[in-house]
């Protein structure tokens, strides 16, 4: 198998597809923030993947194993990953560093995030297919930064790692070798929404928290100064989004998730999480479903962090 750098086509309609449409998306228009629906169809499975490299699709691929308790992934990556497969640093790559209320992952510069590009070798045009072996948690974060750059062909290994590993597919240890990039991100603004915007969000719109219940109802706070959640909040954990295999669940399953929670095609809706890293796993399976969310970059840590903001306790919005 040898996987290098440059553009593709996938060779055919992925499975994954179940009937949706696909297509290229339209450029933004007049600085609104990019929309990410009816872009190419997120996911890619295992076999679709290997059947597109060893067929002489050439497709860039990037390892974005991070761990909330364990955030350096590359001793793993070096143990094994996909062949020719660049790892992404999500802290230092995928966020920066900022005050406390930006929370814990803020977005990264956009001069910053090209330069990090340019180093997983990326160049205008190429396919990319990012993966990690959290479902797609993390993952996801690779994702959207780089569709909300312009980047029209990136996609995600539906079932990750395991996915690859029960297809019988080899691995690479060690560090793969990378010919620096030439991409080109767009500077269209975020689709992002800040704390002002979400404490009124649920008054028009959903907003989303995709934590775990418990972390929502507000029985634990492992990790941010407080608990509970956003007023208003509804809880959709992004765990919900795969099936029993660890794979995403079919798109009607996913639209159904969303409109029990009063998501509607009509309907604003505004993704939060921990950080803004597990957010961007709802916003995955949202675009699947047919919805057009923002995400509150800053998350339940820039909330927290902020003592002027309320909090709502308890498994109902509040």
């Amino acid at each position: 198998m040898c996987v290098v750098t440059g553009g593709v086509r996938w060779t055919r309609a992925s499975s994954g597809d179940r009937g949706r449409d696909r297509g290229s998306h339209p450029r933004p228009v007049g600085g609104r923030p990019v929309s990410l629906v009816g872009m190419t169809h997120p996911l890619v499975t295992a076999a679709e993947l290997d059947a597109t490299v060893t067929g002489g699709g050439v497709v860039r691929l990037l390892d974005v194993r991070w761990w909330l308790d364990r955030p350096d992934g590359r001793p793993a990556y070096r143990e094994g990953h996909l062949p020719g497969a660049v790892y992404v640093d999500l802290d230092s790559e995928l966020a920066r560093h900022g005050e406390p209320v930006e929370g814990r992952h803020p977005l990264p510069d956009r001069g910053e995030l090209q330069a990090a590009a340019r180093r997983w070798g990326l160049r205008d045009g190429d396919a990319v297919v990012v993966y990690d072996d959290l479902g797609g948690q993390s993952a996801a974060r690779a994702w959207w930064l780089l569709r909300a750059s312009g980047v029209t062909d990136v996609r995600l290994l539906d079932g990750g790692l395991a996915a690859w590993a029960e297809a019988g597919l080899p691995l690479e240890r060690g560090d793969s070798a990378v010919v620096p990039g030439d991409v080109t991100l767009s500077d269209t603004p975020w689709p992002v929404i800040d704390a002002d915007a979400a404490a009124a969000w649920p008054s028009t719109g959903v907003l989303v928290d995709g934590r775990a219940a418990e972390r929502y109802r507000g029985d634990v706070e492992p990790v941010d100064p407080r608990a509970d959640h956003v007023p208003g909040a509804v809880n959709l954990p992004t765990s919900g989004n795969l099936d029993s295999t660890g794979r995403f669940a079919d798109a009607a399953v996913l639209r159904s998730r969303f409109e029990e929670a009063g998501v509607t095609p009509a309907t604003p809706v505004a993704l939060y999480c921990g950080s803004g890293i597990t957010a961007t796993h709802n916003a995955l399976a949202a675009t699947i479903a047919g919805f057009d969310p923002v995400l509150f970059a800053g998350s339940w840590s820039a909330w927290s962090n902020d003592a002027s903001r309320p909090v709502a306790t308890g498994d109902r919005p509040g």
